[in-house]
């Protein structure tokens, strides 16, 4: 449907421009938002600009991610089918590896803009359109299923977005020189530790939490002490927002269990990385009395027993290190006891620590599962899912960072675009026009630069000696930066802006907007230390993960680690390194509200974003000279028939022929220019007009080669010549789908031989006439189906047959008598008229559906059922209260290995069983059912689907009948 709507370079109608650069008035935003909204109202939620993919999230199912769409975009230039994320990464793809370079897609937007959702259909796109053997297959599904762990550890519920990454993701997929997925690497920016312990309002912890103790089954709970109740849990409670709607914890629980099967975790990683989670848990549950001096000391002994046996750590050891410091006095250490507040503080931060590190540790042994283990040169394309720009009604240091991110992001953007936009310029030999654009260096060097920078003058507070506080920095941010464009706090703002700031903001006026912080928090977050002992503590345990975690070559507190905020800008340093040594490829992702409602468009959000998205700097970068730019192949392919020098065929160099065709048409000189690979036009109404004589030339072709062939028409009723004149408009279509040489030849044979059957239809079958006067013999028993006598006074009123099917129509007429009809009738067996019945039924459910029906058409259908002798005496028991009405034995598939088990399957009254031997093994009732289906190949398969909040064994299953049992 979408191919048909907008089948060329662009549509002129109700769905706007499907690429930007073709708007005219390119420099008005509100044409840019004009054209968003009507193609986001008509479903069509992509939009180029040049070869940057525009996203709107259209909150609801759109059906336009199958198999079938994957397959037509599949090996098709970009611009030849409607934008599309699988036509994006589909020219990503065919590039590298046709210029064996790397190339990388940057996924942006704001949170809850489809960021995650656009990298998993990137990532399906590939497995499906890579090569496929057993080693990249498993390659392959290893790459998919590493999206689940990580998100489930990595993702949580904010107030914008349900799933929203709260870390930063860049992943390598590697790939040989056959184009297979041979392999692959994940690098994480930045996760954010602080929700460990707190969540603001309306917002959860991290998934992972949430669905252990959902979906965890009872023996594991009690084995790791916990209770399937998020309630009882200070760390999950802390947003009071512990169930969510839109979120199956249960079924996310499975979806990761299969996972770490396929990623190469051993079940003593699972074991002892759910062991960790539970143990944050049970730390959260800790509280700590007062003694009368003072001092914190541990009052509930079950949550320190827990501790004690999920870590493998000496209660008594734990139970110090929590509620003491060490500290060095001269030559010895001496134990300083806590107050409640400093054991607090200790107990989150070890919290923080634990989850932090592990996470770390977890991307880690994704990555061992994902190593390519051949040593030849690989191209790559990467894939970067990072946090979007981020406005809450409190923002602190993680939004700072994560602005920050968005502003290096934005930066490399500008200078990408221009860089290569102007490349691509010098290279054909067309002088470049400057475009002016809003350079964000200035809010960069706001935050980075040394000794003047946010960061810097942060970690000068973190690390110098005496009384830092957040207020003490705030103080000399204020000092440092007095007078910058982009800062200002209640001290330095005029009169009015002092109204809407409290005095522990400042507020940074970022190139996607203002956004205020509230400093409360940033030392603390950004100096992210762990007391020496408690690490200690933490070395003696005996979970592996955590002895990873916490190595004893670990530099101590002597040598003070960098803070957050510098790792984190260096890693970034890092990421531009990284990307500006790749081919960029872009999509930028958008929100259309912040109710997350299908179909609704808030203009103002919207122009928010695509102001901070750059994306009107990008197409005035793409339109500084020409809107449309074609390699000149490419551009005399499609519009070759609009010259009588260039159709059909042009012999010589593609240039010479673009060149007389733009004479031909009448292009002016200032609308077009003539690079060394390719033709630039200027305007896009001169790429319109063209389109449009293009498209009154298809149906001029179409009538003279219909002209051609009257000749060869012969005279006949006119429904056989309206047949003639479709198959040769139908072989005119088939013609423009090929390449030229091969299409002419193959439509000019296809009618010759049409023609020809025709013309010997009279004539004895031979080789000339066959497919013909098949086509005839068809085409008359459908029109005979539809009018056939509705009685039998009516019986003279018969269609006249053909030549070649006189002897059939007459035997089917004299059928058709009612004499005949009872004789025929009254002489079936009542077995006979059941098979005929079923027969029926299964022509109506699978005729044209099923790649073996037509052979299955002349045989009876075997009887497969199970006599209820042969079903176990207990299960006939079991079942009799509910009545059995079918049963028949199959083959059941496991979901991990594809193992076949041997099974029975009984339908009673109300459910589906699935038996082994005298065994029930699963049981599914039909109001859990979503449906039944089968594939349209020649197998046996038959597939139940379930509902996803249906009784864990209610599973999706893939059943086989026994070969030979099943006909259809």
């Amino acid at each position: 449907m979408l191919r048909e709507m907008e089948c060329g370079l662009t549509v002129i109608d109700r769905v706007g421009i499907q690429d930007f650069v073709l708007l005219d008035n390119y420099t008005s935003e509100s044409a840019f938002l004009d054209n968003l909204r009507k193609r986001f109202h008509e479903n069509l939620i992509y939009t180029y600009i040049g070869t940057l993919l525009v996203s709107v999230n259209p909150y609801k199912e759109l059906g336009i991610y199958s198999k079938r769409q994957m397959d037509i975009y599949m090996g098709v230039n970009l611009f030849e089918l409607p934008p599309h994320i699988f036509a994006l990464a589909d020219n990503v793809y065919r590039t590298m590896l046709s210029e064996t370079n790397n190339h990388f897609i940057l996924i942006s937007g704001e949170s809850g803009a489809g960021k995650t959702e656009a990298c998993k259909k990137v990532l399906q796109f590939y497995a499906v359109s890579c090569p496929s053997t057993r080693v990249l297959d498993n390659v392959r599904d290893r790459l998919l299923l590493s999206n689940p762990v990580l998100e489930a550890f990595g993702n949580a519920k904010t107030l914008k977005n349900d799933n929203s990454s709260r870390f930063g993701k860049y992943m390598d997929i590697q790939f040989d020189h056959k184009g297979g997925a041979v392999g692959g690497h994940i690098l994480s920016y930045l996760l954010e530790k602080s929700r460990v312990v707190h969540q603001n309002h309306g917002e959860r912890n991290f998934h992972i939490f949430y669905q252990l103790v959902e979906g965890g089954d009872d023996e594991l709970l009690r084995w790791l002490g916990l209770e399937r109740n998020c309630q009882k849990y200070s760390y999950l409670v802390r947003g009071e927002c512990a169930k969510v709607s839109s979120i199956n914890d249960k079924t996310d629980w499975k979806t990761v269990q299969k996972a770490f099967t396929v990623i190469d975790f051993s079940e003593k990683d699972v074991e002892q990385l759910l062991a960790i989670i539970a143990s944050v848990l049970h730390l959260g549950n800790l509280y700590f009395d007062k003694t009368i001096r003072g001092y914190a000391t541990l009052n509930n002994s079950m949550e320190v027993h827990w501790l004690s046996k999920l870590l493998g750590i000496p209660t008594q050891t734990l139970q110090q290190g929590l509620t003491h410091r060490k500290i060095e006095a001269k030559s010895e250490e001496v134990l300083s006891p806590f107050t409640t507040d400093h054991a607090k503080y200790a107990r989150d931060a070890l919290a923080k620590a634990i989850y932090g590190r592990t996470f770390n540790w977890l991307v880690a042994k994704v990555n061992e599962s994902l190593v390519n283990k051949d040593s030849t040169r690989k191209t790559v394309i990467g894939l970067i899912d990072i946090y979007g720009f981020e406005v809450f009604q409190v923002n602190s240091f993680e939004q700072f960072c994560i602005n920050y991110c968005n502003e290096k992001l934005q930066q490399l953007f500008i200078q990408l675009t221009l860089k290569s936009e102007q490349e691509e310029y010098e290279t054909e030999g067309i002088e470049w026009e400057p475009v002016p654009y809003f350079n964000n260096k200035i809010i960069c060097d706001l935050v980075e630069a040394k000794y003047r920078g946010i960061i810097s003058v942060l970690d000068e507070e973190c690390l110098r000696p005496g009384e830092a506080t957040d207020l003490t920095f705030l103080e000399k941010l204020e000092e440092t930066l007095s007078g910058h464009p982009h800062f200002v706090t209640h001290k330095l703002a005029d009169q009015k802006t002092r109204k809407t700031l409290d005095r522990g903001d400042f507020r940074l006026i970022h190139y996607a907007g203002e956004v205020t912080y509230s400093v409360q928090g940033f030392l603390d977050k950004n100096n992210d230390l762990l007391y020496r002992n408690i690490k200690e503590v933490m070395r003696q345990s005996q979970n592996h993960i955590i002895k990873h975690c916490f190595p004893a070559n670990e530099p101590d507190s002597k040598r003070r680690p960098e803070t957050v905020a510098t790792q984190f800008k260096s890693s970034l340093a890092g990421l531009a390194e990284i990307l500006m040594s790749k081919e960029p490829w872009y999509v930028r992702c958008i929100k259309p509200n912040d109710g997350k409602q299908p179909g609704r468009f808030d203009d103002v959000l919207v122009r928010h974003q695509v102001k901070y998205l750059g994306l009107m700097e990008h197409l005035r970068v793409r339109r500084a000279g020409f809107a449309y730019r074609r390699r000149y192949e490419l551009f005399l392919q499609r519009y070759k028939p609009l010259c009588p020098d260039t159709w059909p065929n042009w012999k010589g160099p593609a240039a010479e022929g673009v060149a007389k065709l733009v004479k031909h048409l009448g292009y002016e000189k200032d609308e077009y220019k003539m690079g060394r690979t390719k033709i630039f036009i200027r305007y896009p109404r001169t790429l319109f007009a063209t389109e449009d004589a293009f498209d009154v030339c298809k149906h001029k072709l179409a009538t003279q080669i219909q002209a051609k062939y009257k000749g060869y028409r012969v005279k006949g009723d006119y429904l056989k010549q309206r047949e003639a004149a479709t198959k040769i408009e139908n072989c005119w279509r088939g013609l423009l789908a090929r390449k030229e040489k091969e299409r002419r030849a193959w439509a000019v044979k296809v009618i010759k031989k049409f023609i020809k059957g025709f013309m010997t239809r009279n004539q004895p079958m031979n080789v000339d006439n066959t497919e013909y006067l098949a086509f005839v013999r068809h085409n008359y028993l459908m029109r005979l189906k539809d009018n056939l006598p509705k009685n039998i006074l009516e019986r003279h009123n018969w269609l006249t047959p053909p030549p070649i099917m006189k002897e059939a129509s007459h035997l089917l007429r004299k059928l058709f008598t009612r004499n005949m009809v009872r004789k025929y009738v009254k002489g079936m067996t009542a077995q006979r008229k059941a098979q005929l019945q079923l027969k029926g039924l299964t022509s109506a459910l699978f005729r044209g559906k099923k790649e073996n029906y037509p052979s299955s058409v002349g045989r009876l259908f075997a009887d497969t059922r199970i006599n209820e002798q042969d079903i176990n005496i207990k299960v006939l028991q079991t079942l009799n209260l509910e009545g059995v009405k079918y049963s028949v034995p199959v083959i059941k598939y496991d979901r991990n290995g594809f193992r076949p088990r041997f099974r029975q399957l009984i339908f009673t009254q109300v459910a589906a069983y699935l038996v082994e031997e005298f065994k029930i093994k699963q049981r599914m009732e039909y109001a859990s059912l979503k449906g039944i289906s089968v594939s349209n190949l020649s197998d046996n398969f038959l597939i139940f689907h379930v509902i996803c909040d249906a009784p864990v064994k209610q599973k999706e299953k893939h059943h086989q009948h026994r070969p030979g049992k099943c006909e259809v």
